[in-house]
């Protein structure tokens, strides 16, 4: 007879197996082994929505934030042809820092509503169509109800839908509210390679992914996107750990 102490589960690992049924889902995945194996997809699940923050409210989080989400939706559109659809209501959008992110202007559609509400009903109506190949929202406030339609119409859809949460004032932590995300990050400005001659290297970025399904927090420095929208593990990080355990510490600048 087997008792009860015998048939328990022997980890969390082998609790989450069973508990998260086994569905191939397609995966979008960064090409850095030290960065997917520690996300619990192995990369980013295609149909999903992910959530992005800026670490501070200055601008120089601000711009890798974008551009990190910029990478991946260029990614995206060099794998399935597709346009990238991005939906803000703000009309600054710089295209050649996009370029060099690997997202160029011929591959991006820009949508500019009034407000919020409208904003995630285009976002939802976009995906539900199928057109574009990723979905990027820039939001200042969104709803537990409005995350879960995303998040279920872009598993329908298997599109991503990326949401650049903003900053709504300088104390407010965008990612304090609740979220039905399959994953959230926080973005931060790292220090760059120091050039042997007088220059600025590659940009580096603090890469916190703050919840994950499935997975734990997790924060690392990695190089930013190049014009390809890949990143990449500095090479003087490249023969010891990058990473730090745990979600990485941050203040409002």
């Amino acid at each position: 007879m087997i008792t009860a102490l015998e048939s328990q589960p022997t980890s969390i690992a082998h609790l989450r197996t069973i508990a998260t049924p086994v569905v191939d889902h397609r995966i979008m995945p960064f090409g850095i082994p030290a960065l997917d194996d520690r996300l619990a997809s192995r990369g980013l699940r295609a149909g999903a929505l992910h959530e992005v923050a800026a670490q501070s409210c200055s601008m120089v989080d601000d711009a890798a934030a974008t551009l990190f989400l910029a990478g991946i939706a260029a990614r995206e559109a060099a794998h399935t042809g597709g346009p990238v659809l991005w939906v803000s209501c703000r009309n600054d959008l710089y295209a050649p820092g996009l370029e060099q992110a690997g997202l160029s202007s011929a591959d991006l559609i820009h949508a500019q509503p009034r407000d919020d509400a409208a904003l995630l009903a285009v976002v939802e109506d976009a995906v539900r169509d199928g057109t574009p190949s990723a979905v990027i929202a820039e939001v200042s406030r969104m709803s537990m109800v409005a995350t879960r339609r995303l998040q279920l119409v872009a598993a329908d859809a298997d599109i991503p839908v990326l949401i650049l949460r903003r900053r709504r004032n300088r104390d407010q932590d965008p990612l304090a509210e609740p979220s039905a995300a399959w994953t959230r990050w926080r973005i931060a400005s790292a220090s760059s390679e120091r050039l042997g001659v007088a220059g600025v290297g590659r940009s580096r970025w603090q890469v916190e992914v703050a919840r994950q399904r499935g997975g734990e927090a997790f924060s690392m420095i990695l190089e930013g996107c190049d014009e390809t929208g890949c990143l990449a593990v500095p090479a003087a990080l490249g023969h010891r750990a990058a990473e730090t355990a745990g979600p990485a510490r941050y203040a409002a600048a």
